[in-house]
This record gives structure tokens, sequence and C-alpha cells, in this order.
């Protein structure tokens, strides 16, 4: 499980956009996935299992917890340092551009470029017709460009 650790938490992170709540999500996540282990009947499917798991993590992350928001004005130093990180507008458009898409798009758009996954397991992740995934990611390149166009 250790070696798709970098994955669990790089999904996490897209789907909870919080760096924190991801680090909790993959954490809850290895320790249902070790509890059920013996569910696990083929090593090849270990990946996308997994993936499965830190999704319905995340799902219950955010049903459990009410999140709190931060007053700028009262961060710490440290904190408010790292608001003034030299800026990369390209890369913030593109992330603000992929955050806004539906999560219909958003998700197997990231499954499929930053996770890797084929369309084939995008399909069996998220419970669609592979066809409906081809649809998918085709709309969520077609609102990118349309969004980074308009930007």
């Amino acid at each position: 499980m250790g070696v798709f650790h970098q994955d669990m938490y790089r999904y996490a992170a897209w789907l909870s956009r919080d760096k924190t709540i991801a680090e909790d999500v993959v954490q809850e996540a290895l320790l249902r996935a070790w509890k059920s282990l013996e569910s696990l009947r083929d090593d090849a499917a270990a990946k996308p299992w997994l993936l499965t798991i830190v999704r319905r993590e995340n799902a219950r992350y955010f049903e459990r917890k009410r999140l709190e928001t931060v007053d700028i004005d009262n961060l710490t130093a440290s904190q408010a340092a790292l608001l003034a990180e030299e800026p990369n507008d390209e890369l913030d458009d593109m992330r603000r551009a992929i955050y806004e898409l539906d999560d219909d798009y958003r998700e197997p758009l990231v499954l499929q470029v930053l996770m890797g996954l084929s369309t084939n397991e995008i399909s069996e992740q998220m419970g669609l017709k592979q066809g409906a995934v081809l649809t998918r990611l085709h709309r969520a390149r077609a609102k990118l460009r349309e969004q980074m166009v308009t930007a």
C-alpha cells in the first residue's frame, strides 16, 4: 500500500483542495484499507481499490466536519509568508479553471492526467460506462480551453 501513498495523496488533494485534509483522508483510507486487505483479491487492482477508498473517505470527511474559515488578518508571519510566494499566473489560472469544473468533469480529468488511469480504470472507479467517461473527459478539456481563452 505504501507504494501508492503518493498517488493516494495527490488524488485526495485534488478532491479536497486542501493539503491538510488530504493527509487526514489518506491516513483514514490507509487504516480502512489495512482493515479490509483480505477483500483485495487481485494485486493488480490495488491502485484503483485504494483510490476508491480515498474517494469514499473524502466524502465521509466532508459529511463529518464543518470546516473553519480563517481570517487572513490574523495569520501568523509564516502563514502570511505562504501567501506572498512568487505568483505564477498561468499555473494559477489553470488550477482555478480545473477547480471551477463541475465534479463530474474534474474527477475523471484528474484521474487520467494526474493519476495516470486509463479510461477503463476510470469507468470502473466512478461506476460509469467507458463512453460516459470519454464524453466527460472531452467536455472537461473543452471547458478548460474555453476558460483559459477567456482568462
